[in-house]
């Protein structure tokens, strides 16, 4: 029997590991940058229709809360139709393994050849680890999947919560602790400069060019921002 590297099946989830921490982490980021953009145009928007601290930080609080739930919901259920998905993908490959367990086998060898193994080390690849736990083998081959590590729905959920609040927070705080006179100026800088660091970090995690994701994530910003402000100027002259 040939001999089957000792790295071969050990390496996977490291690299899937790997992989789920950055895609994490990008989720953070995209979050804090939807609280930042979102936040920042709405109190930007209150801020051309009055100068009352206390109707802005009103505001703001219930922007903060109500885009926190609901990307917090949002995620939660998506993540839940995912993870309900996975379930149903590993029943079926565990019926499968039960009832036709030599095809299922074969199968599994075909996939390790086309990754380009001989037939001879791929079979003995998926008989050996079908011998170790035959439903991890076929799932992380065929599905992508580890089974004792499905996506949490509620993991995501509070990631999202957390990532848009943390977001939320800085065109809010940036807004009330200026006088009336410097708030928007100085809470549009305060915004680009955030969107530009989350644009660059977003880009740098998905391999794309950084500079360019910071400039079109900063020109997003600043025209919500602009759209906003005209918007809440536009109400102050109307039903001021």
């Amino acid at each position: 029997m040939a001999e089957v590297p000792q790295d071969f099946h050990d390496d996977e989830p490291h690299r899937d590991d790997v992989s789920g921490r950055l895609n994490w982490l990008r989720a953070g980021v995209l979050g804090a940058n939807d609280g930042i953009v979102s936040t920042a145009g709405l109190v930007v928007g209150v801020a051309g229709a009055t100068t009352e601290h206390t109707t802005i930080l009103f505001a703001g609080l219930a922007g903060l809360v109500a885009g926190a739930l609901s990307m917090a919901g949002g995620e939660y259920v998506s993540v839940s139709t995912q993870r309900d998905t996975e379930r149903a993908l590993l029943r079926l490959e565990r019926q499968e393994l039960s009832t036709m367990p030599e095809e299922e086998e074969r199968e599994l060898a075909q996939l390790y050849e086309a990754k380009g193994l001989s037939p001879r080390l791929a079979a003995d690849v998926a008989r050996e680890l079908t011998e170790r736990d035959a439903l991890r083998a076929h799932a992380e081959a065929e599905l992508g999947l580890d089974p004792d590590r499905l996506t949490s729905p509620w993991q995501a959920a509070w990631a999202s919560m957390v990532s848009f609040t943390a977001g939320a927070l800085l065109p809010l705080l940036a807004i009330l602790l200026f006088p009336p006179a410097a708030r928007v100026p100085a809470t549009a800088a305060a915004v680009a400069a955030a969107l530009a660091v989350t644009g660059w970090v977003s880009a740098r995690l998905g391999g794309a060019p950084p500079l360019r994701a910071a400039a079109r994530n900063v020109g997003v910003g600043t025209l919500t921002m602009l759209v906003t402000y005209v918007v809440g100027l536009a109400s102050k002259t109307t039903f001021g």
